[in-house]
């Protein structure tokens, strides 16, 4: 009878005394650790090897490489080369970045629509637009012998060069979700090709920022300041002359880079068909799934928050050149400047990898505040030195800015995945959409960075810019993104996904992937499914 009360456990030896620890720990259902064994074999699969990833990541380059170039010198090029007036510089650049936006969730309908070929369903169309983006962007540089037809010119072949820029950088943004299910392997091959792509941006502003420095040079105002009126224009035509030649050479220079980026990643990658989704062939519906993205709270406070601190660094990125040669005597330096930004970013892609492992990914957004101090203090104290410090601590903001969204994205996808279990290729939606809505506010934020310009009285080829132009300089380059990244971070603040909340996701879907073979049990008629 004693044997049988519930105090001899307690009183006996050996065993007797581990019952109580056994029971405060149960042991896991056979079905979990089976499942538990599956979801460890698939990620020893899904890992990608290094090769795959600097592939992956060196194919995005060029497309940064131009970018970067185009963000640092389009506006003074067609400022003081190609000598077309503020007003309608804004308008090429914004109507051209207003074009490419519109162009993102074109791109992203057909796209979407893509049926899966021998070498996948996102790669024909990387190496379909190539040829043409490389002939846009040659001819973009190009200054033709005609005047008045020249902003028609540089508007169309801007156009262009963003159109197929956006249909090389959809696909290429969501073949991330088309590397691995894995979500360590995905952030990996991101930090992989947000460290190439600053070295791409690094690269792109080196070469041609060293190509056309000569067009720039201090010595062409000094010749301008001895030369009468009536000589003023034989003296710009030469300096235009210089200045064509010049910056053609730089397009064709980044033009091979395109044709170097595209082989290697048509080489190194291999696209997996939707290898995280449930088994099913039927594809969510192009304005279905937009309008479910447009709903999902998370996408929102995201696209948000990083469509503001984009703006502002697009709006520091293209004024930088222009405050240095007429707002702060660094003419001389300008490039040596923009290369010390780049090479700070460069480098910091790594610790901010590391940081965001370590403290979350809404934590590491601190770094993007920064730059703000040091701007300002640029803007009042345009001194050399500090002018060095700024660049590096810039180049550490811009880093995080740059990696920070693209790291995040996936995790929004999956937390979509788990909602809306039924959909099928979602990813080329929300890329699409979030490249339009930073590509829009951007060439908004250009549009009237271009138009302050003119109404300040900014005059082409002019070496000593008005009081009122610096001032409007100092305004783009201080306050205006200072403003922009704090209304941003402030949007941030209420993002949901933790890390917590993250690995629970990748949990539950990793269940729902193996309970659900295929999606003949969910229902077809089901709008969302939640979970």
């Amino acid at each position: 009878m004693a044997g049988a009360g519930g105090d001899t456990p307690q009183q006996g030896d050996g065993p007797g005394k581990a019952a109580p620890k056994a029971a405060l720990l149960p042991e896991e259902p056979p079905q979990e650790q089976a499942l538990r064994r599956s979801a460890e074999e698939l990620r020893q699969e899904d890992r990608l090897s290094v090769c795959s990833k600097l592939c992956y990541a060196i194919g995005g380059a060029p497309n940064q490489v131009a970018t970067s170039a185009t963000a640092f010198f389009l506006q003074i090029y067609l400022l003081d080369i190609a000598h077309i007036t503020p007003f309608h510089a804004s308008l090429v650049l914004f109507i051209g970045k207003a074009w490419g936006a519109v162009t993102d969730p074109v791109a992203g309908f057909f796209i979407s629509k893509s049926k899966w070929t021998k070498i996948g369903r996102l790669m024909p169309w990387m190496l379909g637009c190539t040829p043409f983006t490389i002939v846009s962007y040659f001819f973009m540089w190009y200054l033709p012998p005609f005047v008045a037809g020249r902003v028609v010119w540089y508007l169309t072949f801007y156009c262009l060069f963003q159109a197929l820029t956006t249909l090389f950088q959809v696909p290429y943004s969501a073949l991330t979700m088309f590397l691995s299910p894995d979500q360590k392997e995905r952030d990996s091959a991101t930090a992989y090709r947000m460290t190439v792509e600053v070295l791409g941006t690094l690269m792109g502003a080196a070469l041609h920022g060293q190509i056309v420095a000569s067009a720039h040079a201090s010595d062409h105002c000094a010749v301008n300041l001895t030369i009468n009126a009536t000589d003023s224009s034989s003296s710009l035509s030469n300096a235009s002359n210089l200045g064509r030649e010049v910056y053609m050479i730089a397009a064709g220079v980044i033009g091979g880079v395109y044709l170097f980026g595209i082989v290697i990643l048509f080489i190194g990658v291999k696209e997996r068909d939707d290898p995280y989704a449930l088994n099913s062939d039927k594809a969510i519906p192009f304005f279905k799934g937009l309008r479910l993205t447009m709903k999902h709270g998370p996408y929102l406070k995201l696209t948000a928050s990083f469509l503001l601190i984009s703006t502002a660094v697009q709006l520091e990125q293209s004024n930088f050149v222009l405050f240095c040669t007429h707002a702060a005597s660094l003419h001389n330096h300008f490039q040596y400047l923009v290369m010390t930004i780049l090479v700070s970013a460069a480098v910091s892609i790594p610790f901010w990898q590391w940081f965001l492992q370590q403290f979350g990914k809404k934590s590491a957004a601190c770094g993007i505040s920064w730059m703000i101090p040091f701007a300002v203090m640029l803007v009042t104290i345009p001194n050399l030195g500090l002018a060095y410090v700024v660049a590096f601590v810039s180049g550490l903001s811009i880093a995080s800015s740059l990696l920070l969204p693209w790291s995040m994205l996936p995790d929004v996808v999956d937390h979509f995945r788990l909602l809306n279990p039924h959909a099928k290729g979602p990813e080329t939606i929300f890329y699409s959409s979030y490249v339009f809505f930073t590509k829009m506010s951007a060439g908004i934020g250009l549009g009237i960075s271009a138009a302050s310009l003119e109404f300040a009285g900014y005059k082409t080829g002019l070496c000593k810019q008005s009081s009122t132009v610096i001032l409007t300089l100092k305004i783009l380059i201080g306050a205006v993104p200072a403003i922009l990244i704090v209304i941003g971070l402030s949007i941030l603040l209420f993002y949901p996904i933790t890390e917590k909340s993250r690995k629970e996701t990748e949990f539950a879907l990793e269940l729902l992937r193996r309970s659900h073979p295929s999606t003949d049990n969910l229902s077809k008629n089901e709008e969302d499914t939640w979970i």
